[in-house]
């Protein structure tokens, strides 16, 4: 039965390793857009 559907099988793990692989790069990004600030903030205060 495996042999019958192996094409849909890998296409179904595909699909969800770059759902899973979007999610991670969008949710990384959010943090480091978050720790650009911070930074940006810190360098700013300590120039005063």
């Amino acid at each position: 039965m495996l042999a019958k559907y192996w094409k849909k099988i890998g296409m179904l793990i595909l699909i969800i390793a770059c759902v899973f692989n979007i999610m991670g790069k969008l949710v990384n990004k959010v943090s480091l857009n978050k720790e650009m600030l911070y930074s940006a903030q810190y360098m700013q205060e300590k120039n005063k």
